[in-house]
Parts: C-alpha cells; sequence; structure tokens
C-alpha cells in the first residue's frame, strides 16, 4: 500500500511539472508574438521556436534526425533563445541544467523579446 501512494504522489508532481514548463513555453511563445498554443504541438513548437531565434526551418532536420550534431543544435538554439530575451551565456546554462526554474523565469518574468538573438 505504501508503494501505491509513493507512485500516486509522484505522478501528481510529475504532471505538475509537466504543466508549469508546458505554461511557461506557452507564455514564452506569447512574448514573442507567437501562438501560445503553438507550444502544446509536437514538432510545430519546435518550428515556431527556430522562428523566434532567427534560425532556418533545415535546422528542424538536424535538431530531429542527425545524431550528436543535434545536442550541439540544440544547445545553440537554447542560447539563441537565452539571447532573443537580452539575457546572457549564463543564463542559457540555466535554461540547459535547471529548465524547471529558468524557463518560468523567462516567461513569468519581466524579460522582453528583443528580436531573434536580441537582434
Amino acid at each position: 500500500m505504501e508503494n501505491g501512494l509513493s507512485y500516486f504522489f509522484g505522478g501528481i508532481i510529475w504532471l505538475a511539472v509537466i504543466v508549469l514548463m508546458i505554461v511557461a513555453m506557452w507564455k514564452i511563445f506569447e512574448k514573442a508574438g507567437k501562438p501560445g498554443w503553438a507550444a502544446i504541438i509536437p514538432i510545430y513548437n519546435i518550428i515556431v521556436l527556430l522562428e523566434i531565434v532567427g534560425k532556418p526551418i533545415w535546422w528542424l532536420f538536424i535538431i530531429l534526425f542527425v545524431p550528436l550534431v543535434n545536442i550541439i543544435f540544440g544547445i545553440w538554439m537554447v542560447n539563441l533563445l537565452s539571447k532573443s530575451f537580452g539575457k546572457n551565456e549564463a543564463f542559457t546554462v540555466g535554461l540547459i541544467l535547471l529548465g524547471i526554474v529558468f524557463y518560468p523565469i523567462l516567461g513569468f518574468g519581466d524579460a522582453k523579446y528583443e528580436g531573434p538573438a536580441g537582434k
């Protein structure tokens, strides 16, 4: 009985984290002038994110289909997202290593969208 209860509460916590991240991405998309609902559509959300950071659509194929290189391009994309909202590389590290904290800061905080990669 104890195990079942711990799985239940663990599942509730996991669901809360997922909802928090979806809402944070929704707010980030809206701040960038894109539809918030795009954050919940698989693959399309990457396309919209590429538009936000100002990179071409062919990056999608690298991110989805090229092993190891996709990690580099993913980190690069997160860095460009950070710069698009006027943040620095330290914030990028936070987004990568502690996304559960830094994505809500980006979405709900006072960061303003400055254009692709902060142009």
